[in-house]
């Protein structure tokens, strides 16, 4: 039995980069980008970047050939988290049933509040523009009877659209898709598809089952059943953290040991503000490694007792990035990662237990303060700075 529901999925537009022009409004009309300066991959393009084809996870350096007057931003990712905790407020002024899965995108259950705000195409509509009002942005909201279809919608009038998908014109709204925009169909499953005359959504819901079974096996009814348009899935709004983590892709390959570990814990920093900004302490460590020829290696160890602290974190990360480095030697690095993984909740720590128990410290707590308001790179370690850096 399917459940009726009111869903609404909000997509910020060009989120990070839309921050950019809207804090700087030299940058207003530039094709610009937000990620790695150099190296690395773009994080987010303005749609002026994106008439030249750059796109987000695209490396840095195919962005700049494909568009030589790009303007390239660093990451202000405790600036952006600021701006999304405001957006995600106005989502909570009609519903407690968010469910975050970005910091720019989220589903709404507004079933339950119709009595109280309208319809739900009233509700999308009060929704841009108080987003619009209190933060300058814009964002693409799909209103449809499930998640599957309101994620679709809320791609199809970008930027600053809303497109109200109903059970009455659902196939009339999917049928002429791409079967790419159905999640779970990747570049290889697309080109199988295509193989046998597959294109659009229309073409995979009237497909013979023989020639999905070829593709899709046992999971063939369900991808049927997308493109029909029928998803059941309630929002959640309690979707937990696996895993949290800080990486960087350095602009020169790093070959001094004493510049991987000071960029080490640069990123244990992040890491573990990160982990305390959601209150909770990390059970894994994980790094991950990247050579100059692209290869990658990850390693991980046990937190014992589980934590959020940077020297925690930091402890662990440097052990298990020595002992690569002596499996590894004369290895140079292009990127390196740091993250936090089998995470709960922050308890109270035992008042009798002894002090390397759980918990975030008064020192952690002022660092993480100072941050929240001047920035992720308003304060740092000694150790995680360069000697021209220190004053």
């Amino acid at each position: 039995m399917t459940t009726r529901r009111n869903i609404l999925h909000v997509d910020m537009d060009a989120f990070y980069a839309s921050i950019e022009q809207r804090d700087d409004p030299s940058l207003h009309g530039k094709a610009i980008v937000v990620g790695g300066l150099t190296r690395g991959v773009v994080a987010a393009a303005s749609y002026e970047a994106r008439k030249f084809g750059v796109r987000s996870a695209m490396p840095m350096r195919d962005a700049m050939r494909r568009c030589p007057d790009l303007v390239r931003i660093p990451l202000r990712m405790s600036h952006y988290r600021s701006v999304s905790k405001e957006i995600f407020s106005i989502f909570h002024e009609f519903t407690p049933l968010v469910e975050g899965l970005s910091l720019d995108e989220a589903f709404l259950d507004v079933t339950s509040s119709l009595h109280l705000f309208g319809d739900d195409v009233s509700i999308a509509r009060e929704i841009k523009t108080r987003i619009l009002d209190r933060t300058s942005l814009t964002a693409s909201v799909g209103v449809a009877p499930n998640k599957l279809v309101a994620k679709i919608a809320s791609d199809l009038d970008k930027p600053d659209g809303l497109t109200v998908v109903t059970t009455a014109n659902r196939q009339e709204v999917l049928d002429p898709l791409t079967v790419r925009v159905i999640p779970g169909i990747g570049p290889e499953t697309l080109s199988k598809l295509n193989r046998v005359g597959i294109f659009t959504i229309a073409d995979l819901r009237l497909a013979a089952d023989r020639e999905l079974d070829s593709i899709f096996g046992r999971f063939t009814e369900r991808m049927r059943g997308r493109a029909a348009g029928i998803d059941d899935r309630p929002v959640e709004p309690s979707r937990a953290d696996k895993s949290i983590s800080a990486e960087v892709t350095f602009d020169t390959d790093l070959a001094e040991h004493k510049e991987m570990r000071r960029e080490l814990l640069r990123l244990c920093e992040r890491t573990a503000s990160r982990i305390r900004s959601k209150d909770l302490v990390a059970g894994t460590v994980k790094i991950k490694v990247r050579q100059a020829d692209f290869t990658t290696f990850s390693r991980q160890c046990a937190l014992r007792p589980p934590g959020n602290t940077a020297d925690k974190i930091y402890a662990c990360a440097l052990r298990l990035l020595d002992a690569w480095l002596s499996e590894y030697q004369g290895a140079n690095v292009r990127l390196l990662g740091v993250g936090g993984s089998d995470l709960n909740k922050n308890t109270q720590p035992d008042l009798f237990a002894p002090q390397e128990a759980e918990g975030t410290s008064p020192l952690d707590q002022a660092v993480d303060d100072i941050r929240d308001r001047f920035g992720d790179e308003s304060l740092a370690r000694a150790g995680a700075m360069v000697t021209d850096q220190i004053r």
